[in-house]
């Protein structure tokens, strides 16, 4: 396989495609899914930009990888067969953290929020992806995978099929996969939880591929068919203008710092939701609030946010 085969590339073709024919069949009836224009328009435009941000950290991320590959503890050939075996389960568990972190620190929840951001669920709301998420640092969590001796392609190539996979999960056409494959794998369904602001849902399903990782550290949560999913944030975001999408909750964290200087903190790595007066909700007093005997019974650590949904 080639050090320059790209998954996402390639799969563009079929994103683009597959968004027209879930829109034709949703007009026609044949399948469950919601879109507004405007909505859409800036999943498309997230999406973008996304990539033309993302080109201006890429020359960091690059040296820091490269940096880490040569200090490498093992040399790990792309050509083994258990090499590419052990770089998906590495590469999807750190997803995992990567992706919890993210809803459970503000600092992150700020560069990752916008994903989130949409009231509806379908094919373009995978394509809504952070402008900041390189600004963010978080690309930091694969550079251990370089140290351990995987090459920068394999990282890259995973990193990538990785995405391609989770781009069909966000999606209400698809109610159930068979039992098995919902055992092991992230689903539309599983995944719905994840985008759901309801109470019982909030900071659940972090997966990248498999679910195995959220049924292993306790985070994972069942769709129920008695509660379905209302997709966004805790407070959903009155507008469509792409800037504030990308950027309101950047906006927001810095003006609580300025405002409250001593608890700063608290502010920029606490959960989101976090105050210093308790005037606001994370996702355990909203859990806390709707449901007492079930917060009380969980390990896990809050998140959510005055502006966000986790």
């Amino acid at each position: 396989m080639k050090a320059d085969f790209d998954p996402v590339t390639l799969a563009t073709p079929f994103f683009i495609l597959s968004i027209i024919l879930e829109i034709v069949l949703a007009r026609l009836g044949k399948a469950d899914a919601r879109y507004e224009p405007k909505d859409t328009a800036v999943s498309l435009g997230m999406g973008l930009f996304s990539g033309v941000a993302g080109l201006l950290t890429a020359g960091v991320v690059f040296a820091c990888t490269l940096w880490a590959y040569e200090h490498r503890l093992f040399n790990i050939p792309m050509t083994a067969i258990w090499a590419w075996v052990a770089v998906f389960l590495l590469e999807d568990l750190t997803y995992y953290w990567f992706h919890r972190i993210s809803h459970e620190r503000r600092f992150w929840w700020a560069a990752h929020v916008n994903h989130h951001s949409s009231q509806h669920y379908n094919l373009s709301t995978a394509l809504r992806q952070t402008w900041t998420g390189g600004v963010a640092g978080t690309w930091a969590l694969w550079l251990p995978l370089a140290f351990l001796g995987f090459p920068p392609a394999i990282i890259a190539i995973q990193k990538g099929i990785s995405l391609v996979y989770q781009y069909w999960i966000h999606t209400e056409a698809i109610k159930k996969t068979p039992r098995w494959f919902e055992a092991v794998f992230n689903t539309p369904s599983h995944h719905r939880v994840h985008h759901a602001r309801n109470a019982v849902y909030l900071d659940r399903n972090y997966a990248g591929i498999l679910i195995v990782w959220d049924k292993l550290f306790g985070t994972f949560q069942p769709e129920l068919d008695a509660e379905p999913c209302r997709y966004g944030l805790v407070k959903n975001m009155a507008t469509f203008n792409i800037l504030r999408v990308a950027f309101h909750e950047w906006i927001g964290m810095a003006a609580d710092v300025v405002r409250h200087p001593r608890h700063a903190l608290g502010y920029i790595f606490g959960p989101p939701g976090w105050s210093h007066d308790g005037s606001r909700e994370t996702s355990a007093m909203i859990k806390a609030r709707s449901n007492p005997v079930e917060a009380a019974g969980t390990t896990r650590s809050p998140a959510g946010p005055q502006g966000s949904r986790a």
